[in-house]
């Protein structure tokens, strides 16, 4: 406990720092998901080979390389960022390709004869996708995206290699001042479990009003 109770501070900004990492990386990548889930359903061909090249290259890609390439390989396109900005950006980008698949999965439970009504009704794609689609298709996805954005939560602690603050990045501190390393673990452990719990939690609630609403 003294570990915990001589360092709290260092603790709590990286427990923030982890926080704010999951939860501005996870709304880049629900956009960016939603987006590409679009793209892999589209009637227009170079938009479905883009969401698929998207995912396809973002899933078989490690996220350490992904953040080598943003945080190195960006600079060299004078796109100079923040290092908080180019893990959000790896880590959304990342995370997106499985929301995106997620999304897709649950959109294809849906019958397709909802959709050839809706156009038969002269919606476009896009009014159909929006209005008639997703919303069906939320309904079974709302477990597995919970479960993708708790592997964000944990993902995150790859940037402290990067010079960002969060949680995980705490040990080299503590580490420097003496202090145990298995009780210095211990307590980031339990960081990211308050986070991830938090996160479970909230998708149980919406899972649960989703249910109730069918």
């Amino acid at each position: 406990m003294k570990v915990l109770t001589d360092n709290l501070p260092t603790y709590w900004h990286g427990f923030l720092g982890t926080l704010e990492l999951t939860v501005i990386s996870g709304v880049l990548a629900l956009l960016l998901g939603v987006l590409m889930a679009g793209f892999r359903v589209s009637p227009v061909r170079p938009l479905r080979a883009f969401g698929t090249g998207w995912v396809t290259v973002l899933r078989n890609t490690p996220l350490t390389l992904l953040f080598f390439v943003v945080v190195l390989g960006l600079p060299r396109f004078d796109i100079v960022l923040p290092f908080f900005t180019f893990a959000v950006l790896a880590l959304g980008c990342y995370t997106s390709a499985f929301v995106c698949e997620a999304l897709r999965s649950g959109i294809n439970t849906v019958p397709a004869g909802q959709g050839e009504a809706a156009r038969s009704l002269g919606m476009s794609f896009g009014q159909t996708l929006g209005v008639v689609v997703m919303p069906q298709a939320y309904r079974s996805v709302v477990a597995p995206i919970g479960s993708v954005m708790i592997a964000l939560a944990k993902n995150s602690a790859i940037a402290g290699s990067f010079s960002v603050t969060e949680l995980l990045g705490t040990y080299r501190t503590l580490n420097e001042l003496g202090y145990s390393i298995i009780w210095t673990f211990l307590w980031i452990a339990v960081g990211y479990l308050v986070i991830t719990l938090a996160i479970s939690a909230l998708f149980n609630i919406l899972e649960g009003r989703v249910a109730t609403s069918r």
